[in-house]
């Protein structure tokens, strides 16, 4: 079996995923992906013809999300036509997914060089849900309802968050790390080296810094922010009249009373981003003078509890370093996507974790969770920080509607 290295990896700034506030909104989708895509060919001098497939992570296939986003936006990149592209959904752990299965080709010996990535507009996908039909992950599909019912997610939020005994201002105290950790990051250019400007079609840039953090963010200033899920726990979702609160306490009937502790300041922004990584084998970068940043040690995926659906990071996370033969203790940079605080802080009291390895660059509630892309944008922080720090080892994991996790481990290259 070959190895499979990371060459590159590089990102747009997050904008605010709001149609006349953000400053990605007004693009296509395509075009977003097609800026990263750009820069990863004309960083690396890449002839796209030797580009064997693009593998991209878009949650929400609708509209202009739809229609094979990757190879769209590879073409209208100025892609060769010979690089193939495939868009895949595994929900908020595509990007992830993304990157193992480029890695899985390279590795089997039947690729050479994939491109792997993502892209969410939220600004999009937001402006054309229907908003008196509440969303349900299992697509109306009531025998599939009576075997596993599915919440919204920030209702499984507040669920896991009564069930583990962990109170606001545990979470609330992560937030403020969140945003204090991507200050410092930004203030001192952790992530010049990922970030791509993006460009308005007439050549003018649209945006080329983050748009969602709140640097200023307080213990005092979350306080004054209202919990947003307990008007989503009581609204009915289907003609029994159960509500999304009542799907959960049909497998957890001892969650007797929510205890809603997760609002705007301590939960994922709402935002846009595409990211890429360039992977291939070892073979092919030392032909082209390419330097390898990084090695793909292991991958894994796991499936939890799909009713509480946000559970599976850390049994992923055990999955995968066993699958590497290391230990948690063998981790310099641990990346778990702050989809709500609660999953980060259960991810690092379960596994008795060094806060200080823990998304040290901030997370999600600082940067936003651009759904389809954040993988992938994570797995690039995490190699950035490693070669910022002198690390060895990394781990990336996130947990994704219908309960399950992907996981990544990367070695960097030590030169």
């Amino acid at each position: 079996m070959t190895e499979a290295y990371i060459i590159d990896a590089c990102r747009t700034p997050r904008g605010i995923g709001k149609v006349g506030k953000g400053a990605l909104a007004h693009l296509h989708p395509q075009h977003l992906g097609a800026t990263v895509l750009k820069a990863i060919a004309e960083r690396n001098n890449l002839n796209t013809d030797d580009v064997d497939d693009i593998i991209w992570g878009t949650s929400s296939q609708t509209g202009k999300q739809g229609c094979d986003l990757g190879r769209m936006a590879a073409l209208d990149a100025g892609y060769s036509i010979k690089a193939s592209g495939m868009t895949l959904d595994r929900f908020c752990g595509s990007g992830i997914t993304t990157v193992n299965l480029a890695a899985a080709q390279i590795m089997s010996g039947m690729e050479d060089v994939v491109i792997a990535g993502g892209t969410e507009m939220m600004s999009y996908t937001s402006s054309i849900a229907d908003p008196k039909v509440p969303p349900m992950l299992d697509g109306g599909n009531m025998s599939l309802r009576a075997k596993h019912p599915q919440s919204q997610q920030g209702v499984c939020a507040d669920a896991i968050a009564t069930l583990e005994g962990i109170d606001r201002t545990a979470l609330d105290e992560l937030a403020v790390t969140s945003q204090a950790r991507a200050a410092r990051a930004m203030e001192e250019g952790r992530f010049e080296r990922a970030l791509v400007p993006v460009h308005n079609p007439d050549g003018s840039i649209a945006l080329d810094q983050e748009e969602f953090p709140r640097p200023g963010s307080t213990m005092e200033s979350l306080a004054g922010l209202k919990t947003v899920f307990s008007m989503w726990r009581d609204i009915p979702v289907d003609e029994t009249g159960r509500t999304y609160g009542q799907l959960i306490q049909i497998k957890y009937p001892e969650l007797q009373e929510f205890n809603h502790v997760h609002h705007a300041g301590n939960s994922s922004g709402v935002v846009d981003g595409a990211a890429a990584l360039l992977l291939t084998s070892k073979s092919y970068a030392e032909k082209k003078g390419l330097t390898s940043r990084a090695r793909i040690v292991a991958t894994a995926n796991m499936g939890d509890c799909p009713t509480l659906m946000l559970n599976a990071p850390v049994p992923a996370a055990r999955k995968v370093l066993s699958k590497a033969g290391l230990s948690k203790d063998d981790i310099d940079v641990w990346e778990i996507n702050e989809a709500f605080a609660v999953v980060a802080e259960k991810f690092i009291r379960d596994l008795d974790l060094d806060r200080e390895k823990v998304n040290i660059n901030g997370g999600a509630m600082a940067l936003g969770h651009p759904i389809g892309a954040t993988g992938s944008i994570l797995i690039g922080t995490a190699l950035d920080e490693l070669e910022r720090s002198g690390g060895r080892y990394g781990l990336v994991t996130m947990c994704a509607a219908g309960g399950m996790a992907p996981a990544i481990i990367i070695e960097r290259i030590q030169t």
